[in-house]
C-alpha cells in the first residue's frame, strides 16, 4: 500500500508517519514489547514510509525494539533524535556539547542496530553551545557515512535560518495542530524556504482533538498531559465547548474528529508531515487513511475558527517545559 509522500532528507516519507513515543513513554497505555513491534509492522503494512523515534523514548528501549524491523529497512526512512540522555541514576540529561552528541549519535546506531541514519535531529537546541557547533558535529557526522540530514527539534525561525547557514537542514519537527499554531508565526515558512519538511507532532493534540479524551480522571500520575495547562481543571471544561463544535463539524462531513484534525494539518503546506502517535492499529489505519482526503476549503477554515490560538484555554506547556523550547509564542 503507498500513502501520498513528501521529500524527507534524501529520501521520502508518508505524509503521515509513525511516531514512537506514545507506546513506550509518559503516555497511557504502554504497550508491551511484542505489540509494539507488531504496530510497527502494521505501520509499514500499511504505507507508513517514515519512522520517527529518540533516545530518550522509554530510556533507549524504542530504539532497541525498532531494531527488530530493520530487515525491512529498504520500506522506510530512519529518524531518531540525540541531546537527551539518562544518567546512572536514570535521570534526564540535555547536552548539546559536540562530544555528547556524537556519543549520542553512536549509541543510537548500536541500538537500532544499524549503520546509518537517514534523518538525526537535534531533540532540543541546548543554548549553552553555539547552534553552529551543534550542527557542524552532525555534519561531520554525515561526512563519516553515518548520518543521511540533519533534523532540528522546537526551534525557531531565526535558529533554523541559522542553522541552516552552517549545514542544509532537512527538517524541523515541532507541535503543530489545531489547537497549537505557534509555527504559523514563521517557522513553517522558515522551512518552506530553505526546502526542509516540517513535521508535525501532536497533530491530534495530544489525543485530545480526537474526541476520546474528555476527562483526566483515569490517566494516571505520571502522564505527561497532568503536567499540560490545557488539561487542568481550570482550562479543560472550556475546551471541551471547542470539542463539542470541532467534533459537530467532523460529522457534519461523515468524517472522525480524528480526520479532520490531521487532514487540517496537511493542508496548511505541502512540505508538512503529520507525526501522531497511537498504540491502536485502527487509528494507525485511520491516520493514515487521513492522508488521502479532499476537504472542502470551507470546512478547514470552520475547524481553523473553532480550534486557534485565540479561542483555545491554557498555554500549551508549563513555565518548566516552556524553558526547554526556542519556537515562536504569542
Amino acid at each position: 500500500m503507498t500513502l501520498p509522500q513528501c521529500p524527507f532528507g534524501k529520501k521520502h516519507s508518508s505524509r503521515v508517519a509513525f511516531g514512537a513515543m506514545n507506546g513506550l513513554h509518559v503516555y497511557q497505555p504502554m504497550l508491551e514489547h511484542g505489540q509494539f513491534v507488531r504496530l510497527v509492522n502494521q505501520a509499514l503494512d500499511a504505507g507508513y514510509s517514515m519512522l520517527d523515534t529518540a533516545a530518550i523514548y522509554g530510556y533507549g528501549l524504542s530504539e532497541k525494539l525498532i531494531s527488530q524491523v530493520m530487515h525491512r529497512r529498504d520500506e522506510f526512512t530512519l529518524a531518531t533524535k540525540g541531546v537527551y540522555s539518562v544518567d546512572a541514576n536514570g535521570q534526564q540529561i540535555t547536552s548539546g556539547h559536540p562530544d555528547d552528541i556524537r556519543q549520542h549519535c553512536h549509541a543510537s546506531l548500536e541500538r537500532l542496530n544499524t549503520d546509518y541514519i537517514d534523518v538525526y535531529y537535534l531533540h532540543r537546541y541546548d543554548k549553552r553551545y553555539p547552534i553552529e557547533d551543534q550542527v557542524g558535529t552532525v555534519s561531520r557526522l554525515i561526512e563519516e557515512g553515518k548520518v543521511g540530514a540533519i533534523g532540528l527539534s522546537e526551534v525557531s525561525a531565526s535558529t533554523l535560518l541559522q542553522a541552516h547557514k552552517e549545514y542544509p537542514i532537512a527538517a524541523v519537527q515541532s507541535e503543530y495542530s489545531l489547537w497549537t499554531r505557534n509555527p504559523e508565526l514563521g517557522i513553517l515558512e522558515a522551512c518552506q524556504d530553505v526546502g526542509a519538511a516540517f513535521v508535525a507532532f501532536s497533530p491530534m493534540g495530544r489525543k485530545f482533538l480526537s474526541g476520546e479524551l474528555t476527562s483526566m480522571a483515569d490517566l494516571p500520575n505520571w502522564d505527561l498531559r497532568h503536567s499540560m495547562p490545557r488539561f487542568n481543571a481550570d482550562n479543560l471544561p472550556g475546551n471541551l465547548k471547542l470539542l463539542q463544535q470541532f467534533q459537530a463539524l467532523a460529522e457534519s462531513i461523515d468524517l472522525l474528529p480524528a480526520e479532520l484534525a490531521i487532514a487540517w494539518v496537511l493542508a496548511q503546506g505541502e512540505h508538512i508531515i503529520a507525526l501522531p502517535g497511537t498504540t491502536s492499529e485502527d487509528h494507525l489505519l485511520q491516520n493514515a487513511a487521513a492522508s488521502r482526503l479532499q476537504i472542502p476549503a470551507l470546512v478547514l477554515q470552520k475547524a481553523g475558527t473553532i480550534f486557534n490560538q485565540q479561542k483555545v484555554h491554557g498555554p500549551r506547556y508549563n513555565e518548566a517545559a516552556q524553558a526547554t523550547v526556542d519556537t515562536e509564542e504569542f
